[in-house]
């Protein structure tokens, strides 16, 4: 077992995972799992920026993040950037931040290369799943893109579009409630990309969609009625295309206080869940899956393990 620190910095959190890897039998003991949401992203779509708060906000986040690393001891340090800083004009600003804080520069990565960790991250202990038939569609919902990616035991094909929940909220500005011209403009938007997806990835022949990022388990933790939020009953149930449609009629119904009510709700995600539910909602509805596997194991667990394999080879 290899100690590893992973860092994924997104458009709406980052996030930490501390663990003790094997990447040959795919155990991963976790000791120390973190999410701040910094919101890098914020009008990054509008102005191709990285604003000055919104660097603040994610250095503080590091800061902290460095304090656990050295306190746990990991001997290797990952950090990876997706959506927004792949998307900024001033990113070199943020990659110097982020060195001075960590001591390790961020790898600003493809769309592709993040399908490829959520891949890895979410299906690596459902080997042995005899009840979960393949091709496995992962779906990663973040904040300002969504990756695509189908395959079996190995990646078959990946795509990143950019309908992330911040990106769609930011777009087009759905009111609380929302109005139906808003929810028919978010569709287009959704099902423009969709369109571009299937062109490359074969998303309606997979078997099995599995669920990732807060969206998604957010969506998870309302439709089974936690009164606050519960990883562990999270992590790996099924939700029935039914419930989510419910869960995101109710969200796309709420004010932002009953949102924010909301017992599994976290704070930064009230005023983005509801373009987060309609996302993953017209994905089920475009491959007809009759339910989604949701998964708290992603991209972080992904990097996890193949830092493991880089130190054990």
């Amino acid at each position: 077992m290899t100690r590893v620190a992973a860092v994924d910095c997104g458009t709406n959190s980052i996030r930490l995972l501390i663990a003790d890897a094997d990447p040959q039998s795919g155990e991963l003991v976790e000791l120390d799992r973190r999410m701040i949401i910094v919101r890098l992203g914020q009008d990054v779509d509008r102005t191709g920026r990285l604003a000055p708060e919104a660097l603040e906000r994610t250095f503080e986040a590091c800061r902290e993040y460095a304090a656990a690393i050295k306190e746990h001891g990991a001997t290797k340090v990952r950090f990876v950037a997706t959506s927004a800083s792949r998307d900024a004009e001033n990113r070199d600003e943020f990659v110097r931040g982020v060195v001075d804080i960590l001591g390790v520069e961020p790898e600003v990565i493809t769309g592709d290369q993040e399908a490829e960790f959520a891949f890895t991250g979410a299906t690596k202990e459902l080997a042995d799943r005899t009840d979960l038939e393949k091709p496995y569609l992962v779906v990663d919902i973040g904040g300002g893109s969504t990756e695509f990616v189908v395959g079996e035991d190995h990646v078959r094909a990946a795509r990143s579009v950019d309908i992330g929940c911040v990106r769609m909220t930011e777009r087009h500005s759905p009111s609380s409630p929302a109005t139906l011209g808003q929810i028919t403009a978010i569709h287009a938007d959704i099902d423009a990309a969709l369109d571009l997806v299937e062109e490359t990835v074969p998303i309606s022949q997979a078997h099995t969609l599995v669920g990732l990022a807060g969206s998604v388990t957010t969506v998870a933790g309302i439709a089974l009625g936690l009164q606050a939020y519960d990883s562990a009953a999270i992590h790996h149930a099924r939700i029935s295309y039914e419930q989510v449609q419910q869960v995101t009629g109710e969200l796309l119904r709420a004010t932002h206080d009953e949102r924010a009510a909301i017992g599994v709700m976290h704070p930064g995600r009230v005023d983005v869940i509801a373009a987060g539910a309609l996302v993953l909602l017209r994905i089920m509805k475009r491959i007809g899956a009759s339910e989604v596997v949701v998964s708290e194991h992603d991209i972080l667990d992904g990097i996890a393990f193949e830092l493991a394999a880089q130190q054990s080879s």
